[in-house]
């Protein structure tokens, strides 16, 4: 069957003209949170409504002492400040709003902007200039839109967990109702891997999890429970898996494939194509460590790592 058609958008179909978006007068809500914003410091610089959405947001100038960061996102990278600040230096311009959502202790935090305001902070900037959005939730659907920075498993995971223990104190739902917030359901198991082990090789195990995760019907609370397990069998695998490694290693084996290598070989699904892709996680677990346990390093080939992952290095 030839693959569906996506329908041609016609040009300038959706949404506001230019001349709308800055047209109006904001609803009741929006006037209270400008006037929160004035009554916490900050200066209201313009209110209107989102070109796509419609929906009215507030930019502004807040304190910089009044803005922080969502307790769920990727930790900070010291790195990444210290050339986030001589780009800043150099410019000498902030061109880059974060977003905010204010809180009831009129604090403003910002889901995606964790490294401008430190960067701001460290520089001895007075203020920052954001995009508030009346719609507290929004923050934890901005993080979708960061794909021009995309992060690696690690940090995506440990963003996913954080959300998912918040999601569960204030609105404690269905796990798979917040799919669209945590992206991937392996990002949550790996989360927790990573919360109890910080070098966990996540990007290793997700060709398995890829094809046993889903989101799960049972509310979050519940359902972090379940991924604690799946979370232990995990490592308790992965433990196995250096084992193996390790007498690679011993047999003279030095390459930086050789945990991708063993996790590939102990996989039941490497080959499985089409719809049988889709396997249960514990049986496949299961499986893996059944093969681990007949894992026998002194048959491995050279060749072998070499058409797995590249030409290892062999010391002799």
């Amino acid at each position: 069957m030839a693959a569906r058609r996506k329908r041609k958008v016609e040009p300038s179909s959706r949404g506001l003209s230019a001349k709308q978006v800055g047209a109006g007068t904001p609803p009741a809500k929006v006037k209270a949170l400008m006037e929160e914003i004035r009554g916490d410091g900050g200066a209201v610089l313009a209110a209107y409504r989102d070109p796509l959405g419609e929906a009215w947001q507030v930019l502004a100038s807040l304190p910089i002492e009044k803005v922080r960061a969502t307790p769920y996102q990727r930790d900070l990278s010291e790195a990444h400040v210290k050339r986030l600040a001589k780009a800043l230096e150099d410019v000498g311009r902030f061109l880059d709003p974060v977003i905010a959502v204010r809180t009831p202790d009129g604090f403003y935090e910002t889901p995606n902007g964790r490294h401008r305001t430190e960067t701001m902070r460290q520089i001895g900037a007075k203020s920052i200039v954001a995009l508030v959005i009346p719609e507290a939730e929004m923050a934890f659907k901005i993080l979708a839109l960061n794909v021009e920075k995309a992060h690696n498993v690690r940090e995506r995971s440990l963003e996913a967990i954080r959300m998912a223990r918040e999601l569960a104190r204030i609105d404690d739902r269905p796990e798979k109702e917040y799919a669209s917030v945590f992206e991937e359901p392996q990002f949550l198991t790996l989360g927790l891997c990573y919360e109890k082990n910080g070098r966990f090789s996540g990007g290793a195990y997700s060709p398995v999890l890829k094809r046993t995760e889903e989101f799960l019907g049972a509310k979050l609370g519940a359902s972090l429970g379940k991924r604690e397990g799946r979370r232990d069998r995990l490592l308790a695998l992965d433990e196995a898996v250096a084992k193996a490694v390790k007498a690679l290693k011993d047999r003279g084996f030095d390459s930086p494939y050789l945990k991708n290598y063993v996790i590939a070989r102990v996989n039941p699904l490497r080959f499985v194509r089409g719809k049988a892709a889709a396997a249960d996680f514990d049986e496949t677990i299961d499986k893996m460590e059944k093969s681990l346990a007949r894992f026998d390093p002194a048959k491995v080939k050279p060749a072998d790592l070499a058409r797995a992952s590249g030409p290892p290095e062999v010391n002799g």
